[in-house]
């Protein structure tokens, strides 16, 4: 069990580290287009490094998705719920470091990669928007982590869905879809960022319920289920 806890305290942290850091650190050079593939690629490598280890959820909304899809008990949610939201604020400490003690790491999100409301889209659409796009990667982690989906392609699903959620909602909200990555750097950010990352935490954590719901209907009766995510989100 220590060893599935730091495995998602160590992939959340490089999660928002990184896939939050190419906004954070480039998004004026690679756009939001480039963002976007960067969190697909951080989560791709990410399944297949740490997925052997602890299912490579890094995301509440995933662990949430499992809890109710009957894949992991209860204490054990619990426990990678505490280690995501340390690993996020952990990488949200990076991020935070780099702006601020190195002189010329500019932030060029201004806002420390933190997501938002208000200036694109209203507060109701960006919790629609929110469930729906986390409702797609829980979705799509669970289906293809089934044992009649292919072997070996899981980490490939994930990634691409990760990347296609981010193209549609950067220009929106900034994308969340993942209350860890949310909170992280909010809490360093403060001010506005701070007072909107509830709607970041709650609709994800909505929108992965109702996936858990899907994949239950759509589950197999002949095949069972592997018993251990072997691939994120």
């Amino acid at each position: 069990m220590a060893k599935k806890l730091v495995a998602e305290l160590l992939g959340t942290c490089i999660l928002v580290f990184f896939a939050v850091g190419s906004a954070v650190g480039g998004i004026n050079v690679i756009g939001p287009a480039g963002v976007a593939f960067a969190f697909g690629f951080v989560l791709l490598v990410l399944v297949y490094a740490i997925g052997p280890v602890s299912g490579c959820h890094v995301n509440p909304a995933v662990t949430l998705g499992a809890l109710i899809s009957g894949r992991i008990p209860v204490n054990e949610a619990i426990g990678y719920w505490v280690a995501q939201f340390v690993g996020g604020i952990a990488g949200g400490a990076l991020l935070k470091l780099m702006t601020s003690s190195f002189g010329k790491v500019v932030d060029q999100t201004g806002g420390l990669g933190t997501d938002g409301y208000g200036k694109h889209i209203s507060e109701g659409g960006a919790f629609v928007l929110e469930i729906v796009l986390t409702f797609l990667l829980v979705f799509v982690v669970l289906m293809a982590t089934e044992k009649a989906a292919a072997v070996g392609f899981a980490g490939l699903a994930i990634g691409l869905s990760l990347t296609v959620i981010h193209l549609v909602g950067i220009p929106l909200d900034g994308t969340s879809v993942n209350p860890a990555r949310a909170l992280g750097p909010a809490l360093f950010e403060g001010g506005k960022a701070l007072s909107q990352v509830w709607l970041f935490v709650v609709a994800p954590l909505v929108g992965g319920g109702l996936a858990a719901g899907a994949n239950l209907f759509l589950r197999s009766e002949s095949k069972p289920l592997r018993q251990e995510l072997k691939a994120e989100a």
